[in-house]
């Protein structure tokens, strides 16, 4: 496999050339070497030059060319724009699946080790007809059943959402136990070849206490069937946990929570962990990883974007061996 590494850069009105910047710092020259940035090359340079940051951008054609620079390498996306960072939605969202369509290519055809892509406002992916990157990468790695997982990931702990990006009047719907069996089939198979252990695994209930298990409940008709099955899978989990204390300490029992719908868990993960987390999709044909937080459009220009989580995807994909 390629040791190469792609950063989709993704969304232009937002942190994403600033946190690359400071994270770039931060890495060997080894690293560098390795990393190529999937962009449009005026557009960072131009963005650069409006930040007043002084760094050696080189514009390639193909990543099969053998570049060995310490600069950074941008496979070049065209996109039209005046100001680099108030681009239209149109073409803000044409160079975005552009660029996650060639990172999807290079990763599928193993020319590249791994995705890192930057954040992305959803708005910009609606054109593809999916609702997050997360989605959008399962629909081109044709899955169909819904069986890739988001891993929310700290060294210490992570957590899985079984419903992503949905609103929460859809929650409830979308919650089976098949929908259950088969998110968690992919967890513990791919946490397992990634970090080389059998997780530990917590699944949350979806209404308060439990709804006391009542019989009506979907704890009752859906999640307690489900991991029942799981059980008898070899899967080491447990629960139906109760949602409103199980982040105060004895989340530390195990190693993935697992919640019904997104805050549920991401909204106190980023509580005890803040930016020190990255956002790691299993069950692809590749693996693809992403900093844990939104473009930060209010931040632009301000010199405050946090840029650990992105350092920490880059330091996690160089470490991996699969």
């Amino acid at each position: 496999m390629s040791s190469k590494i792609i950063i989709v850069v993704g969304d232009p009105n937002s942190i994403n050339s600033e946190i690359i910047y400071k994270a770039w710092k931060k890495i060997d020259k080894k690293i560098k070497k390795r990393i190529y940035l999937i962009a449009n090359y005026n557009l960072i340079y131009r963005q650069y030059k409006k930040l007043k940051y002084k760094t050696k951008l080189i514009k390639i054609d193909k990543i099969e060319d053998s570049i060995n620079s310490t600069n950074l390498k941008i496979l070049d996306i065209p996109i039209v724009f005046k100001n680099p960072f108030k681009v239209s939605i149109k073409a803000s969202s044409k160079y975005v699946i552009q660029s996650l369509n060639l990172a999807h290519s290079l990763a599928n055809s193993k020319k590249v080790k791994a995705i890192i892509n930057c954040p992305i406002n959803k708005n910009l992916i609606k054109i593809s007809k999916k609702i997050g990157v997360t989605e959008f990468f399962a629909s081109k790695c044709k899955i169909k059943n819904s069986s890739e997982v988001m891993l929310i990931h700290n060294k210490k702990f992570s957590v899985v959402p079984l419903t992503t990006h949905l609103n929460i009047k859809n929650v409830s719907n979308n919650i089976t136990s098949d929908l259950i069996i088969k998110k968690l089939t992919t967890l513990n198979k791919e946490f397992r070849k990634i970090f080389k252990i059998k997780p530990k695994i917590g699944m949350l209930g979806l209404n308060p206490h439990n709804a006391e298990l009542s019989k009506k409940s979907e704890e009752i008709n859906e999640i307690i069937p489900a991991i029942s099955r799981l059980k008898k899978a070899g899967l080491n989990i447990k629960g139906p946990l109760v949602a409103d204390t199980i982040f105060i300490n004895n989340y530390k029992k195990y190693n993935v929570i697992v919640g019904m719908y997104h805050d549920q868990v991401i909204a106190p993960f980023k509580t005890l962990f803040h930016f020190d987390a990255i956002n790691i999709t299993l069950g692809l044909n590749y693996l693809r990883v992403s900093p844990d937080h939104g473009p930060a459009v209010d931040l632009i220009g301000k010199n405050k974007g946090n840029y650990i989580s992105l350092l920490q995807c880059i330091k996690f994909i160089n470490n991996i061996n699969q």
